[in-house]
Order: C-alpha cells, then structure tokens, then sequence
C-alpha cells in the first residue's frame, strides 16, 4: 500500500484496528488511548472528537499538537522496516504508533512502552 493510501484512511478506521489488536492481547483501549496520547500530545476529548468525524491518518499527524519529544527514543522493526530508519518524516510517526501498539499487544510495561 503506498504512503499516500495511508494517509488518506480514515483515523478511525485505522483506531479500531489498533485497539482490537490491543484487546485480543488482553490490553485495553483505555491503554491504546494513554499511548496516543503520549505520542501525539492530544487530549482525551480531542481524541474521542477524532473518532466521531472523517480525519484522515495523515492529517491526524500532522495537526498533533505535541509530538513527544521521546518518541524518537522508539526503535525496532515495524512491518519488516527498522523504524529509526524511514525517511518519510510522516510514514515514521505513523510506525511509532504502531510500534507502541505492538508493545503494548506483547504485553511490555506502560512505563517502558511509555520512555518513562
């Protein structure tokens, strides 16, 4: 799937794919939503108001209002892909999540998930 593509879906479409992962894990949404917003700096009520409108990936991103400054901090294989090691600045915030997720999903420490 190309980058563009990506960036075009829909948030939440792209959510519920990550909390179901979460959730057959035996984590909780609540705990997908604590590493949004670690990542991107939105708030609870900004992020459930994401989910109640079309936003697409790409923009979610973009329009963050805080990046972590420790999310750089995130390194490892995502999709086959080392995430330290992408290019595009966007697709690489966009691996982070996912490999939050997959942390979470494997059952790793809030506060090692978190870079705390």
């Amino acid at each position: 799937m190309g980058n563009e593509k990506i960036y075009q879906m829909d948030f939440s479409t792209v959510y519920h794919l990550l909390v179901n992962k979460a959730e057959k894990k035996g984590r909780t949404r609540q705990e997908v939503d604590e590493v949004i917003r670690w990542l991107t700096g939105y708030s609870q009520p900004e992020l459930e108001g994401m989910l109640e409108r079309l936003v697409p990936y790409g923009d979610f991103f973009r329009n963050a209002p805080k990046l972590n400054e420790n999310r750089k901090q995130i390194k490892g294989v995502i999709c086959g892909v080392r995430v330290e090691d992408i290019e595009d600045p966007l697709m690489r915030e966009i691996r982070y999540l996912d490999k939050l997720v997959d942390e979470l999903a494997r059952g790793k420490a809030m506060d090692k998930i978190l870079r705390l």
